[in-house]
């Protein structure tokens, strides 16, 4: 599919395009990458470790529904409670390039320049927390981002989030935004692979979806939404933009390590049964 990533007319109000993170940026979910370096860090348990991991093991089989959605995000609540947000925001900057680059969309790369190369602002919009949400649309070169935002007291996680970015929140925080900066909203672009990200397309006048399972294949036909598909994830050796770092990194294997502990976690739970 041919986008159209010609500039904007002169004089006319500026567009953006606003893109989900997990699935469809990065083939892997940002919150579940970084369990490995926050279980070295001390941050979590092991029983969080396998927790975190079935969690992800559904989430990227596409088996976690609005339901499980809403678990998950009461679990990680509670799981952080009363970390120190300086050391999460260290060990994020530390092993970001490492757990995240290897899963960055080739397509994704190549349509956020194109977005660019239009005079479109980018924008990141992801449930997850803004620590981890802001150094990742850092390294792609985003103009902006909208994540979701934990309760902090004397610099440690409460367990109670000030703004949650999903589903309709985010759609309610691009609008925020787009009053700020004036985008023209009908002119703009939004990409997701996730059905609860419906009310984020409806906003803009140029929807996608992004590698859609059935159920949202079924909406973006209903509502006339593009479908994109990627599936070339690659590590980070070029610049992404002019604005974006030129990265090197060496593959992980975080995918690989959810997989592992979710089976150990089955297998627990089998004996015990």
């Amino acid at each position: 599919m041919t986008l159209d990533t010609e500039n904007p007319a002169h004089g006319s109000r500026p567009t953006a395009a606003f893109f989900d993170l997990d699935k469809t940026i990065i083939a892997t979910s940002s919150a579940a990458a970084f369990s490995k370096p926050f279980y070295a860090g001390g941050l979590l348990t092991r029983a969080s470790v396998l927790r975190s991991a079935y969690a992800h093991f559904l989430y990227m089989v596409g088996n976690a529904d609005e339901d499980q959605t809403e678990r998950m995000r009461a679990h990680l609540s509670n799981m952080v409670a009363g970390w120190p947000v300086d050391q999460v925001s260290t060990i994020v900057a530390e092993t970001l390039h490492e757990y995240i680059d290897p899963y960055v969309y080739a397509e994704a790369v190549d349509l956020i320049a194109s977005h660019h190369a239009a005079g479109r602002d980018v924008v990141i919009v992801s449930a997850s927390g803004v620590e981890l949400v802001e150094p990742i649309a850092a390294v792609l070169g985003a103009d902006h981002s909208i994540a979701s935002r934990m309760q902090v007291e004397d610099g440690r996680y409460t367990g109670h989030m000030d703004f949650y970015a999903y589903g309709p929140h985010k759609a309610t925080a691009i609008l925020e935004l787009a009053e700020e900066r004036g985008y023209d909203l009908a002119g703009s672009y939004a990409y997701s692979d996730s059905i609860t990200d419906a009310p984020m397309l409806e906003v803009v006048g140029h929807g996608f979806a992004v590698n859609p399972d059935r159920t949202m294949r079924r909406a973006a036909a209903e509502k006339g939404w593009g479908v994109l598909t990627f599936e070339r994830p690659v590590t980070l050796r070029r610049g992404l933009s002019p604005r974006a770092s030129v990265l090197t990194s060496v593959a992980a294997v975080a995918v690989g390590v959810a997989a592992v502990l979710t089976v150990r976690a089955l297998r627990r739970s089998s004996r015990a049964a």
